[in-house]
C-alpha cells in the first residue's frame, strides 16, 4: 500500500506517518498532491496540512463532487456533510449527498438513518425568509425521499440527531457544516477521521491544516481501511 500526503506548515502530519509501516509519499505543493490524486501507483491521498484550494482544482475536473466528514463521539461514528464552504446550495445537491452518503454507509453493513438540520424549530417559521427556506427545502426532502431512506427532519436540533445515533447528518449548507465541524472537532476535540471525498473517482481524504497528529492518524487508518476493503 502507498499513500500520498501533504505537508504543509502543520507538521503533524510527518508525526502521524511514523506510527505506520506502509510507504507515503510526501508532496509539499499543492501540484504534487494533484499529480498523486491522478498516479496509478498510489493507492489514496490525504491533503494533510497543505491548503484548501486542492478541491478547487479537482472541482475543475469534477464539479459535483463535495465532502463528508466522518467523525465520532461516545463509540458512535456518523458523517457529517456537507463541509465545504462551497458545497450543496440547492435541494437537488442535498439529494445527491444522502443518496451518495446512503451507499457508503451501506457498505459499511450498516443502515443509513438520516438527520436533516435546518435554521430554526418547527415553530421558528416566519422569523426570517432564511429560517423559512431552510426549514422548508428539509421538509421537501422528507417528503420525497420517505420512502426510500430512513430519513427525519431534525430542524436545528442537531444534539437530538446525535443521540438517536443519527449516522448520517445534513447541514443546511457547506458554510454551517463547516463551522458544526470546526466547532465538534477544532473547539470541542471531538473524534476526527477526516473528509471522504465523492463523485469522483481517486480515493482522496481532504482534511483541515490544523489538525492534530492523532487527527492525521485517524485519516490515515480511515484511508487505509478504505484501501484494504476494496481491495478484496
Amino acid at each position: 500500500m502507498k499513500i500520498a500526503i501533504g505537508l504543509g506548515e502543520n507538521r503533524n502530519v510527518l508525526d502521524a506517518i511514523k506510527q505506520f509501516s506502509f510507504d507515503f509519499e510526501i508532496a509539499k505543493t499543492n501540484e504534487e498532491l494533484i499529480k498523486y490524486i491522478h498516479d496509478p501507483t498510489i493507492d489514496g491521498v490525504i491533503r494533510g496540512s497543505l491548503e484548501s484550494n486542492i478541491i478547487k482544482e479537482l472541482k475543475k475536473e469534477y464539479p459535483n463532487i463535495f465532502r463528508a466528514s466522518i467523525l465520532e463521539i461516545n463509540n458512535h461514528k456518523f458523517m457529517l456533510t456537507p463541509v465545504g464552504i462551497d458545497e450543496c446550495d440547492t435541494v437537488d445537491e442535498k439529494k445527491e449527498i444522502i443518496k451518495e452518503c446512503s451507499r457508503i454507509i451501506s457498505k459499511t453493513g450498516n443502515t443509513p438513518k438520516i438527520a436533516l438540520i435546518s435554521g430554526g424549530r418547527k415553530q421558528d417559521k416566519g422569523r426570517s425568509p432564511k429560517i423559512d427556506k431552510t426549514i422548508d427545502e428539509c421538509d421537501k426532502i422528507v417528503e420525497e425521499l420517505k420512502n426510500e431512506y430512513n430519513i427525519k427532519h431534525y430542524h436545528i436540533l442537531i444534539e437530538e440527531a446525535i443521540k438517536d445515533h443519527a449516522n448520517i447528518i445534513v447541514a443546511p449548507d457547506g458554510i454551517i457544516g463547516n463551522i458544526i465541524f470546526r466547532s465538534l472537532v477544532l473547539v470541542s476535540g471531538i473524534t476526527s477521521y477526516g473528509a471522504i471525498t465523492l463523485k469522483q473517482p481517486n480515493r482522496y481524504i481532504d482534511t483541515s491544516r490544523s489538525q492534530s497528529v492523532q487527527g492525521y492518524v485517524n485519516s490515515i487508518r480511515l484511508l487505509s481501511s478504505i484501501i484494504k476493503s476494496e481491495q478484496k
